[in-house]
């Protein structure tokens, strides 16, 4: 496809990102008073999965001055553009599909990093609370799910964390559950850079700075769920998608940089040993777990906010919610980037945000086969086995299930991929198990000995119609009517 160009209308704010929702139509705001026990976590949670206009809530029992937004990147509540959210805080039309967005992001690997600007001043320090005064139980930190193991302070802001030397600055999306005043608890997994970058401090035996960031610009929040390569800073990549610098400010005790215009920063150390019990928590599959796990602690110097600051707040479980329309475009530009890398013939790529984010449809050329001189089947394998590399690793866990399409299937269209699963995909030759792959080890249907390995079984799914003069004829409007006849009737259609 074609190079797109910079997006260069991205909001430049979180503010300004939900009044552009509003604009469209897709905000509301909750006047009645909310409590933090359920109440926002329900109402969240119901936005999520109708897919209604983000909860603006504006009278927060107990906490007065604060705002929470729920579901800010969700589906959109327009049916004819589910992705707008993402779109916009990606500086493009809300009416860009998903594969556009994936191609977006594909494109932006190929280019030049672009440092961030470091600003004296900024809107995230217009209040500095530090010593007694930065007390996380003064913010709202709702009880989001029935089970839940306790208060969670963050849900999809970023954490921003610096190797030692200082050459590798990496955002990402972690979630984080109250513990008390001064601290808090939260997954930092093996695998994660976040982990890494850890691993690094505790080897000079030192505890890790961090900045908690809520509500920054839309575009870091997604990026920080994106999985790009080590060593690549998600500030650098943002600024090589837009075209210009990101803006940045120091924090005011620990040695990094947080993105100004950042509604709320929580600044300290991460523990080099220390542990606490955290969750359950409503997980991005759609269940609630019923183990609670050891995690590092988090200690909190200083916290900085802007005046009224407006906190964005998930609620996580059966899709479609931010774990998925973040985490998918992300996963899906990495995982096609790795299969143009090897030269296979791959069109497009999608995560399907329903299946919660594990099943990969790819749709490939008409002359797949000539190009490679494979069979479906082994086509549909080959792009597994690129998919689960050990370089495409951090993006390629997700996937449990690969789903392998003709030219003429449209990725994001759920009507297009059962009909391409229901009438191509042979029941027994069709579908492939290949076993111990590295697996997105939440997945309820995995035993408990696949989960603590994170390794198990992948499904191949190949629905690719019989090629030659086995191939059957579509009766798609799109492709069975000659062009000249399709736009004769869409002219007259729309008069």
């Amino acid at each position: 496809m074609d190079e797109p160009p910079f997006p260069k209308d991205r909001p430049r704010s979180f503010r300004e990102y939900l009044s552009r929702l509003d604009e469209l139509g897709d905000l509301r705001e909750i006047e009645w008073e909310v409590d933090t026990a359920f109440e926002i976590g329900a109402v969240t949670r119901h936005s999520s999965e109708v897919c209604a206009p983000v909860p603006l809530f504006t009278n927060i029992r107990g906490h007065s001055g604060f705002r929470m937004a729920g579901a800010p990147l969700a589906y959109s509540s327009s049916a004819e553009t589910r992705m707008a959210r993402i779109a916009i805080a990606l500086g493009l039309p809300p009416t860009t599909p998903g594969e556009r967005i994936v191609e977006v992001l594909a494109a932006a690997m190929h280019r030049e990093p672009i440092a961030p600007v470091v600003v004296d001043d900024a809107p995230c320090h217009e209040k500095v609370l530090v010593g007694d005064a930065a007390d996380l139980t003064k913010l709202p930190n709702p009880l989001l799910h029935v089970g839940d193991g306790g208060p969670y302070i963050n849900t999809i802001g970023i954490f921003v964390v610096a190797s030692p030397d200082r050459k590798w600055t990496n955002w990402s999306v972690a979630r984080a559950m109250l513990i008390d005043g001064k601290r808090m608890t939260g997954i930092v997994s093996a695998s994660q850079h976040n982990n890494v970058i850890r691993r690094m401090w505790q080897q000079r035996g030192e505890p890790m700075p961090f900045a908690l960031v809520q509500g920054p610009e839309p575009s870091a929040m997604f990026v920080g769920g994106m999985p790009l390569p080590d060593g690549v800073d998600e500030a650098g990549f943002l600024g090589g998608l837009f075209g210009e610098p990101m803006k940045t400010v120091r924090c005011k005790t620990v040695d990094l940089e947080v993105p100004a215009d950042a509604e709320l920063v929580i600044e300290g150390y991460l523990a080099s040993d220390e542990t606490w019990l955290e969750g359950p928590t409503g997980e991005y599959h759609g269940y609630l777990p019923n183990v609670r796990r050891q995690r590092p602690v988090y200690h909190v110097t200083a916290i900085t906010h802007r005046e009224e600051p407006i906190l964005p707040v998930v609620c996580g479980g059966k899709p479609v919610d931010e774990d998925h329309t973040i985490c998918g475009p992300g996963v899906a530009a990495v995982l096609l980037e790795e299969l143009r890398r090897v030269d296979l013939p791959v069109m497009s790529a999608w995560v399907v945000p329903e299946s919660a984010c594990t099943l990969l449809a790819v749709r490939v050329s008409p002359d797949w086969a000539q190009r490679t001189g494979l069979t479906s089947t082994d086509l549909a394998r080959r792009i597994l086995d690129v998919c689960k590399a050990p370089n495409a690793a951090h993006a390629g866990w997700w996937i449990s299930r690969l789903m392998v399409v003709d030219h003429d299937i449209d990725l994001t269209d759920m009507r297009d991929l059962l009909w391409a699963w229901s009438t191509r995909c042979h029941p027994v030759t069709g579908r492939v198990a290949v076993m111990d792959q590295p697996i997105p080890a939440g997945v309820v249907f995995y035993s408990d000995a696949e989960r603590s390995a994170a390794r198990g079984p992948v499904e191949v799914l190949d629905c690719l119609l019989p090629i030659g003069d086995k191939a059957p004829r579509s009766t798609a409007f799109s492709v069975n009517f000659p062009p000249d006849l399709q736009r004769r009737v869409l002219e007259r259609l729309t008069d």
